[in-house]
């Protein structure tokens, strides 16, 4: 097998405010898998929340050794026992490895991935679509644009300074889509007693849940929180390995696996195994990528009580095709492999 990368630079459609920073566009690593003449394909991208730039990225990916390998199906096998890459490999660099063995196997064997991964029909979800920090007035248009759209399901960014800018901001976007699921994301930006004040005010606007309200670092303060929270709680940064899930289960509502996080796919159905039984919920997260970056999670989609795979609905340009979302509805493809394709390489 060979393999190559190359780096590309996603800008946004708008620069997207959270608590922490403000991002206007992101650089991805795209790797490509060769062999007997078929492709596959996987990207991980830049995280300045993660310390990986993309040149951390191109050398880690260029350095993972496939060549040792008679064939994909025996590199996937290999990744999926932890022998493909060497302790200490960043959770990114090993999701977009796998998917890009994922895209190869699913292509030889002319199925889709989640056919691989066991599951015959092909998984369709609403997924949330995340509104910034922004004015009052741009939230409820684009909520409003959105719902006409045929969103169900708004992520709402918190962690302003004031924090009644945030609870107003949700009460617009309420108003302006009365009839859509709201989520609420702090990116831990609230203390402790400051997440026991809004919480209760933010059940009375309707939120259905709110993702990591306090720094993570603390998990079982998390879990004291979540335990009299009248919203249900989202674990995000406080969760991101298997151990971390198996810690937290039973004792949030919810543990946000993003792949990029966690280390692919696999990892992922570790976790959610870890969950299954105690009480706490799957949410399928991501971070701002193109199509190829989302689509592993979309096949993992039927699988999660909340999806939040709209990444690639924030760039003002998608190179990649195939999983949908902007009627609301990402989808699976029924073609081999992970099913998206991309002009930018014909």
């Amino acid at each position: 097998m060979k393999a190559r990368s190359r780096t590309v630079r996603l800008e946004l459609a708008e620069p997207l405010r959270i608590s922490r920073s403000t991002m206007t566009a992101r650089d991805a690593v795209w790797l490509t898998v060769e062999h007997e003449g078929a492709l596959g394909y996987g990207e991980a991208v830049s995280s300045t929340y993660y310390g990986l730039d993309s040149g951390t990225l191109r050398r880690l990916l260029d350095g993972v050794d496939l060549g040792r390998f008679a064939d994909p199906e025996g590199a996937l096998e290999a990744l999926r026992e932890g022998e493909l890459t060497p302790p200490g490999t960043p959770a990114a660099v090993t999701a977009a490895v796998e998917a890009a063995l994922l895209d190869l196997v699913g292509k030889r064997a002319g199925a889709p991935v989640h056919r691989l991964l066991g599951t015959a029909v092909t998984p369709v979800a609403a997924t949330a679509r995340t509104i910034g920090i922004t004015s009052l007035t741009h939230a409820a248009a684009e909520a409003r644009g959105l719902a006409a759209r045929g969103f169900g399901i708004i992520k709402v960014k918190a962690g302003a300074p004031d924090p009644e800018e945030d609870i107003e901001r949700v009460r617009v976007i309420r108003d302006a889509a009365p009839g859509v699921r709201l989520l609420l994301d702090p990116n831990g930006a609230w203390t402790r007693a400051r997440a026991a004040a809004l919480l209760p005010r933010y059940a009375a606007l309707g939120v259905e849940a709110v993702e990591q309200p306090v720094a993570p670092g603390d998990p079982d303060g998390l879990a004291a929180l979540a335990a009299k929270s009248p919203v249900p709680v989202i674990a995000d940064e406080d969760a991101v390995s298997l151990d971390d899930a198996r810690r937290l289960a039973g004792r949030v509502h919810g543990v946000n696996v993003k792949l990029a996080k966690c280390g692919g796919v696999h990892a992922a159905l570790r976790i959610a195994d870890a969950l299954r039984g105690s009480g706490t919920e799957l949410m399928l997260g991501c971070l701002t990528a193109s199509s190829l970056g989302i689509a592993p999670a979309v096949h993992l989609a039927d699988r999660a009580r909340w999806a939040d795979l709209d990444g690639h609905l924030l760039l003002a340009r998608d190179p990649w095709t195939g999983i949908g979302g902007t009627d609301g509805l990402v989808r699976a493809s029924g073609r081999p492999g992970l099913g998206v394709t991309c002009e930018d390489l014909a």
